[in-house]
């Protein structure tokens, strides 16, 4: 994930910005939301099920939790 905090409307959850997830599914071609809440015609971009170890995020757990991203919020390893 970017870790960069815009300065407009985001759907990425602050905590897991700027950590690394796994692609489990890609969930088709949708609007991004982003574009929409700033009043500009919507690219439409891949979303994708990203899945995070909660230890990751939060320093323990040992569940999962699995949040739906936009390609342009991800960063490729």
């Amino acid at each position: 994930m970017r870790a960069a905090d815009p300065d407009h409307h985001t759907r990425v959850p602050g905590y897991v910005r700027g950590h690394t997830g796994e692609v489990v599914a890609a969930l088709g071609r949708w609007p991004l939301p982003d574009d929409s809440a700033r009043g500009l015609a919507p690219r439409v971009e891949t979303c994708y099920a990203v899945r995070f170890a909660a230890a990751d995020l939060w320093g323990s757990g040992d569940h999962t939790v699995t949040v739906d991203l936009w390609e342009s919020y991800l960063d490729r390893p």
